[in-house]
């Protein structure tokens, strides 16, 4: 299931390279239903600090599930930065360096990748505060 979503993320991601951006967002929105069965805006309005508490327990969501989430997050993160809007770009960076963060802790196998990402999330997360 991951390797489906990055191959639909690496598609949303030409989009914004292109400068689709709504279609990028339709794409997105999409998938947000697809693979976890919530409209975007449910996991949108969800506070950062109730994220991992509210979808592990109250929607008994699995850490697949949160892994989901978190590459949703960072591809929001990346649409919102495309557009020009900081304080979006911000939040979802937070929210999916939250649960990349939860997930790493977690799991008993190490994921180069999701340190490559955790790692580039800091970075855009520092840079949007320092900027």
């Amino acid at each position: 299931m991951i390797e489906m979503l990055g191959d639909l993320l690496a598609a949303i991601f030409g989009l914004i390279k292109k400068g689709d951006y709504h279609k990028a967002g339709e794409n997105l929105d999409r998938i947000y239903y697809n693979m976890l069965k919530e409209d975007a805006t449910f996991f949108r309005s969800i506070p950062k600090e109730d994220l991992t508490r509210k979808l592990l327990e109250e929607h008994n969501y699995t850490n697949g599930h949160l892994e989901i989430l978190a590459e949703l997050f960072n591809t929001e993160a990346e649409l919102a930065g495309a557009k020009g809007n900081s304080k979006e770009c911000l939040v979802y960076s937070e929210k999916s360096l939250l649960l990349f963060e939860f997930i790493d802790l977690q799991q008993k196998t190490l994921s180069l990748d999701r340190l490559d990402k955790m790692s580039a999330i800091r970075e855009r997360i520092d840079s949007l505060k320092n900027s």
